[in-house]
């Protein structure tokens, strides 16, 4: 895939990156908005994109798949002794 060649700010990109993004891009975008974040000049820059590169992060570990338990372990569960909490 080639780069982007409109100049655009950071800044701009980052946003347009972050409502475009979809389950099937969100790897190579969440890539180029890191490549940006780290461009950006100072840390009153890079400030202003945090909530979206919050967002983009947010939206990665939804989209993520979910791993499957291990097979052949079961999880551990409580063992009942049948002895009866007291009322007070």
């Amino acid at each position: 895939m080639s780069k982007m060649l409109t100049m655009l700010d950071p800044f701009e990109e980052i946003k347009r990156i972050y409502f475009s993004t979809t389950k099937q891009t969100i790897e190579r975008d969440l890539a180029r908005a890191m490549e940006l974040l780290t461009q950006m000049p100072t840390d009153e820059a890079r400030q202003r994109v945090a909530g979206y590169m919050h967002g983009l992060s947010d939206l990665q570990r939804e989209w993520k798949p979910k791993k499957k338990a291990a097979q052949g372990t079961k999880p551990q569960s409580r063992k009942h002794d049948g002895a009866k909490k007291r009322q007070p």
